[in-house]
């Protein structure tokens, strides 16, 4: 990475959930962060929880090529450059849908969201990254532990996913002649309040509802804290954190 005071970041998705706590996380070792999401009131929320902290808030809708640009020239207005991009935006779409009942539009809206929207955002990063000085920088995609194994009645959300994986093999491979480092980091049930329904019981393979545990997204924010403050030499290609006791290896 490049000097402690230059380190930028691009934090999509920054206004709630993992989103924000890695940019919480970040801004608070000294980051400075543009911070993006579709909601101005929570952008400044999360900007409000590091007093101090040098970060730019520019409303985003990931799946729009020229607010993906706007980011961007945001960031480097702003900053300068930018030395880590974390693609988290996303959305799990309607729950509990399936595959029949599932519209055209809602599947449209989650490919927008997570897969279309994580491919601007690394396009984007990867045309200014090459043109920087010192050239290169890092991208993490937040993949899901549906990048691997799918929970029943989430097909957009679990294609997606498994489709992100592939874009994260990709460009780790094109980044190379650029020192631009590409990981995914996948993650298992981290408290958000997207995952208070776990808590309350979910519906598993075998048809059952059960309660699943779940684990302090601060655990999350400091693993891809680790994965981005690596020198451009070194790589996590994936990580994997979950709650420990969550039904995913084997059989729970």
């Amino acid at each position: 990475m490049t000097d402690r005071e230059t380190r930028t970041a691009v934090v999509t998705g920054a206004g709630s959930g993992i989103g924000r706590a890695v940019a919480v996380e970040l801004l608070r070792a000294g980051w400075s962060v543009a911070l993006a999401g579709r909601r101005p009131e929570t952008l400044a929320g999360t900007a409000e929880l590091v007093p101090g902290g040098a970060c730019a808030a520019v409303r985003t809708d990931v799946s729009r090529p020229e607010d993906v640009a706007a980011l961007f020239a945001a960031a480097v207005e702003r900053f300068g450059r930018v030395d880590l991009l974390f693609n988290n935006a996303g959305t799990f779409g309607p729950g509990g849908m399936p595959v029949e009942e599932l519209s055209y539009d809602a599947w449209r809206h989650v490919v927008d969201t997570n897969l279309n929207g994580a491919f601007l955002c690394a396009q984007a990063a990867f045309r200014q990254m090459k043109e920087q000085r010192p050239q290169g920088g890092r991208i993490i995609n937040n993949g899901s532990i549906s990048a691997h194994t799918p929970r029943p009645l989430s097909v957009a959300y679990t294609a997606t996913k498994h489709a992100l994986t592939g874009l994260t093999k990709s460009l780790s491979l094109d980044g190379r002649p650029y020192r631009i480092a590409v990981g995914q980091i996948d993650i298992g049930n981290a408290a958000t309040d997207m995952t208070q329904r776990m808590q309350a019981g979910v519906l598993q393979a075998n048809g059952s509802v059960a309660p699943e545990p779940v684990m302090d997204v601060a655990d999350v924010a400091r693993t891809v804290r680790h994965m981005a403050e690596l020198p451009l030499e070194a790589n996590v290609q994936f990580a994997t954190v979950l709650a420990t006791t969550m039904p995913y290896i084997g059989r729970g």
